[in-house]
């Protein structure tokens, strides 16, 4: 049984750099360029892993051996077994996250493929609020804040696509400060989390953004 070891924005890593590779091929003929961007196709998807075992760096540097469409498409579709979903969660967990929200709408979690989840969330257009979960270092991290549509594309903070972008802003307790002195943190982020979750290569931006406005 394959044992799974290949998160989703790693994921979308090893995808980003197969069309990429895929475009190379059909459109330059210079075998030494070739070789080059095979090369760094290999180099970009292994740096994308910070522990991987001698087999599993074979596995993913077959890509640097195909030629059509169709290899392509087997390899990454015989990848997707080795993908690994985010964290199990239930409802109760979720709601034990967001405990002062006494009216929390939750998502149907059987309805989402959690394999290709990095971060779960949920928009509640009732009040205007977006919901994040992330699993972080054996835990869940838990945030809320308002969600303002610019009507203007831009760069998403989590994913990094030039995308139409809403603000979202957190209220967050002020350090050193009385308990009812807080302070607003916000960025831009995609409108469409589905897509971000499909996009985003690197967690690094997202997991800054909620340690520092988390819990």
């Amino acid at each position: 049984m394959s044992t799974p070891f290949i998160r989703n924005h790693q994921y979308n890593v090893i995808k980003k750099q197969a069309e990429f590779l895929q475009r190379t091929l059909r459109t330059v003929a210079d075998r030494s360029v070739l070789e080059t961007v095979r090369f760094s196709a290999v180099t970009k998807i292994v740096e994308a892993f910070p522990m991987l075992t001698e087999e599993q760096k074979q596995m993913l540097s077959q890509i640097a051996s195909f030629e059509t469409a169709y290899d392509f498409q087997r390899y990454l579709g015989a990848l997707e077994g080795y993908l690994e979903p985010f964290p199990p969660i239930t409802t109760k967990q979720i709601e034990k996250l967001f405990p002062k929200n006494k009216k929390l709408k939750v998502p149907d979690l059987a309805s989402i493929n959690f394999r290709y989840v990095t971060y779960l969330s949920w928009v509640d257009i009732a009040s205007n609020k977006l919901f994040i979960v992330y699993p972080h270092e054996g835990r869940f991290i838990g945030i809320e804040g308002r969600i303002t549509p610019t009507n203007k594309k831009g760069y998403c903070l989590f994913c990094n696509r030039h995308q139409e972008l809403a603000f979202f802003s957190v209220k967050t307790k002020s350090a050193n400060a009385s308990p009812d002195n807080f302070s607003m943190y916000g960025h831009y982020v995609c409108l469409e989390n589905q897509g971000c979750n499909h996009s985003i290569t690197d967690t690094g931006a997202l997991e800054r953004f909620l340690l520092s406005v988390g819990k």
